[in-house]
């Protein structure tokens, strides 16, 4: 696990006013990663689009290749050696980690306060404005693994089919998961159609194919495999976190009508791989070590973990302090210019399992993970109503509707409903940062 470090300073500035605002999601001693597009005629150039890697700071994208090519990066020997690891992110953090180190701390340097108008210059012509530019996804996604690590979303869950049994026998033993579809997941910002399946509300008669009426959003938070594992062998527990690039946040936008009908014997299915969104922007592991926290503690009379999934640092700092939150903004809202809408507000620290334990578990039968790979912790829900993070809980299954300030109510996603996530890390002695936004935008079905 990282350590904190100088770059988590909280009396470190940058150059760049808007990183030293206090409420801003970038700080210089955040630094995300993200692939960015800007449409540009800077300086009076002719039309040319920019498309490269980059890090958010404060409202700006740092343009990486661009900085690379004029030769800012100098603790790298040679032009070469930082494009490779431009190009290799997520594979130079895993196999040296020590150049991720040494490449933060560079960036740092050239964006603190301090630094001479003439390097601000240099960096400067390299910025570009976060509203004017376009994202893609973080890395190409290979694979992506679902898990449902909320001890709180599952009993609630299980409450509204199996009152007398909500947790089946094997929760608090493994690290429930299923593997997702790749192909659809979307950055933020993406709209999603509403999905068509088969529903049999009606128990009395045959299923029929009709658009999903019971559409649902799940907040979650991902996280990048960084160094893979070979076939047939495993990843222990003590070094899961070394494979771990960074996080960002997922929804897994649900169709709970289509779900509840197919999800016997197999689990989830059309329900879940329609579409997934993403944040563009992923939060390193080295950036999140002020925040680390205690795993779940469990209550007496849970069992141990069997031992390929405990370990001391684990215990002691194997969680996360995350603060997660859900707001909607529905049609009606937009054109009455009423504000999105807070439904609810969970923290990533309160997961049953921990994403180190949720690594090793999805390798210790031989599975070979790759540079890449999406991985998300399932629905983030707490103890209370406020905590729980999607629509089929707030609404306990659509019988108690939310209220919203346009005199609407929801019991599901309706078309032309947005769906805004957001999270961010706070505690005292150090630096808010934040992860962006993920949003996404209920289009009608076909």
């Amino acid at each position: 696990m990282f350590e904190i470090n100088e770059t988590h300073d909280p009396n470190l500035r940058s150059w760049i006013d808007s990183a030293n605002a206090p409420d801003t999601d970038f700080p210089i001693q955040n630094l995300p990663f993200c692939h960015f597009v800007y449409e540009t005629n800077k300086e009076g150039y002719a039309w040319s689009a920019v498309w490269s890697v980059g890090v958010a700071i404060g409202n700006q994208i740092l343009n990486l290749f661009g900085c690379a090519e004029d030769g800012l990066f100098d603790k790298f020997e040679k032009l070469g050696e930082v494009e490779i690891f431009l190009e290799n992110l997520i594979y130079y953090q895993s196999e040296a980690a020590d150049t991720l180190f040494k490449f933060r701390r560079q960036l740092i340097d050239l964006l603190r306060e301090g630094v001479s108008q003439e390097l601000q210059q240099k960096v400067s012509r390299h910025l570009y404005p976060i509203t004017n530019c376009t994202f893609d996804l973080p890395f190409e996604i290979g694979d992506y693994t679902d898990f449902y690590c909320s001890i709180f979303h599952a009993t609630n869950v299980g409450s509204m089919f199996r009152p007398d049994n909500p947790l089946l026998p094997n929760y608090k033993y493994i690290p429930i998961g299923y593997h997702g579809r790749a192909s659809s997941i979307v950055v933020s910002g993406t709209d999603v159609k509403r999905p068509k399946g088969q529903n049999r509300a009606d128990q009395n008669a045959p299923p029929v194919f009709i658009p999903c009426k019971n559409l649902d959003y799940e907040m979650e938070v991902g996280f990048f495999v960084g160094k893979g594992n070979n076939l047939g062998e495993s990843i222990p527990l003590a070094e899961a976190e070394d494979h771990i690039f960074g996080l960002c946040l997922v929804n897994d936008w649900s169709a709970r009508d289509i779900q509840s009908w197919e999800y016997q014997p197999l689990g989830p299915f059309l329900a879940k791989n329609f579409a997934t969104t993403v944040s563009p922007f992923v939060v390193t592991m080295e950036a999140l070590a002020p925040f680390r926290a205690p795993a779940f503690e469990r209550p007496d009379g849970d069992p141990a973990p069997l031992d390929y999934l405990s370990g001391e640092e684990n215990q002691k700092r194997g969680g996360l302090d995350i603060n997660l939150e859900v707001y909607i903004q529905t049609e009606k809202m937009r054109a009455e210019n009423i504000a999105p809408h807070l439904l609810s507000r969970s923290n990533m620290k309160d997961l049953y399992w921990t994403i180190g334990q949720m690594l090793a578990h999805h390798a210790s039968n031989g599975c070979n993970l790759q540079t890449g790979d999406l991985m998300a912790t399932g629905t983030v829900s707490g103890r209370e109503k406020h905590e729980r993070g999607c629509l089929l809980e707030l609404t306990w299954r659509g019988t108690e509707p939310i209220e919203l300030p346009s005199g609407e109510q929801r019991r599901f996603l309706e078309d032309g409903d947005e769906v805004i996530m957001k999270a961010f890390c706070e505690r005292e002695g150090f630096r808010r940062i934040g992860f962006g936004e993920c949003r996404g935008r209920i289009l009608p079905a076909e």
